[in-house]
């Protein structure tokens, strides 16, 4: 029940003390400010982290191989391995049962591409079809490549949308034709966007066995991609390609005749593998965040307290005479909480509202390829509410047991 005489006490007793109330009242609005701005950034490097790996698709595993380093079954080190079709298809037989998604890759660097009196130079790789889900590209006009256009040898194209930008400026793109190094026309049938942005969208996808006749490779690929089947569970699901990524890198090692400890000439990479390493740090540093918040509050926390014990002795005479009235110790106690959770919650509150403003201020100043907008999510600002709630009543506590626990007769003799 709402008591106005209990306000009044409460508004005299911090008129009576200004300074101090103010002082104490900054260390916990200091504390909350802190915590609410390092989870903040928290959610920021999540973000980023997360906005890093959408790039391709997380259960990505990537394949390829360079020069050896080191002898091995007396063959000399300096040897320049190639990956062939022939070795994609053998592991593609080999994990049938694991893969969900599946390309070889060939890619020319640095390939002039006009359009009538447009040109420019980007990057022109020969894939399958299942490039567009490995590298979670978004159509935004026309198709990707299909099997027909692999099995046809097509002059066919799918161009990213910085891609179309520069030539095509508001042009429709599809059913053009382009000119890659002076030589080849291929048809534009597809404008795809993704969200690794405008590095990832200056690229031509074209099918992969058109690719090798056109740029006179034969059987030669660059790189093989697969995506791993997605288990029960997502631990399930890093374990099943830690053990893919480790069996393909033997079995190239063995194909190769590779040293075992050299681990330049082949290279398996599992994403999935390093996202829950990267997630796993991000929980950490969080918690470390939260510790250190917690930690901050905790000391304000204690000069709230601090301030409660000074009030209960400052009013040992009016405890006691209320007690002798018939005040109950649970009326004394709530008395006591009820200033401690109000100048705490309200120097709390105080911190969250500057701490959420300053980082909607800053949070789109704020971005680089490991922090993208900063924020505290909703259920942050709870737990956050629910925390200085808690700490006014811890503050509290122990002096309001002491308030409570004052003999009547011995407070009335108190000087």
């Amino acid at each position: 029940m709402f008591n106005i005489e209990r306000w009044q006490e409460i508004f005299e007793t911090i008129r009576k003390n200004k300074l101090r109330t103010f002082l104490t009242s900054l260390s916990v609005a200091s504390g909350i400010f802190i915590l609410v701005i390092l989870l903040g950034f928290s959610t920021g490097i999540e973000t980023g982290v997360r906005t890093e790996f959408e790039q391709d698709a997380t259960n990505r595993i990537s394949i390829n191989v360079r020069t050896t380093t080191k002898g091995y079954n007396g063959l000399n080190p300096g040897r320049r391995l190639q990956l062939r079709d022939a070795d994609y298809d053998n592991l593609n037989a080999k994990y049938e049962n694991q893969i969900e998604y599946k390309t070889s890759v060939y890619s020319i660097w640095q390939s002039q591409v006009n359009y009538k009196t447009q040109q420019g130079n980007y990057r022109v790789q020969g894939v399958s079809q299942d490039q567009q889900w490995i590298e979670n590209a978004t159509l935004s006009d026309g198709r990707f490549i299909s099997p027909d256009d692999i099995a046809e040898s097509r002059k066919v194209a799918a161009i990213g949308y910085q891609m179309k930008q520069d030539l095509f400026k508001d042009e429709d793109a599809i059913g053009k034709t382009v000119l890659i190094n002076n030589n080849v026309n291929f048809t534009v049938v597809g404008v795809y966007t993704d969200p690794g942005g405008t590095r990832e969208e200056t690229r031509m996808f074209m099918p992969i066995t058109t690719a090798q006749r056109v740029f006179n490779a034969g059987s030669n690929i660059d790189q093989i991609a697969y995506t791993v089947q997605p288990a029960a569970t997502f631990d399930e699901t890093v374990e099943l390609s830690a053990a893919m990524k480790e069996s393909i890198e033997q079995d190239l090692r063995t194909r190769f005749q590779v040293a075992p400890d050299d681990r330049v000439a082949i290279r398996v990479d599992d994403t999935l593998e390093e996202a829950q390493q990267i997630f796993g740090l991000i929980a950490t540093i969080r918690s470390v965040f939260w510790f250190i918040g917690i930690g901050t509050i905790i000391a304000g926390v204690v000069g709230v307290g601090n301030i409660m014990l000074i009030v209960v002795k400052e009013r040992t005479k009016e405890i006691g005479i209320r007690k002798a009235l018939g005040a109950l110790p649970s009326e004394i106690i709530w008395m006591v909480l009820h200033e401690s959770i109000f100048i705490t919650s309200i120097a709390g509150l105080i911190g969250l509202f500057l701490g959420v403003g300053l980082l909607e201020l800053i949070s789109p100043l704020v971005e680089t390829d490991f922090i993208k907008y900063p924020k505290v999510d909703f259920t942050t600002s709870i737990t956050t509410v629910v925390i200085l709630v808690v700490a006014g009543a811890l503050a509290g506590f122990f002096p309001a047991r002491r308030a409570a626990n004052i003999k009547p007769i011995e407070a009335l003799r108190d000087e």
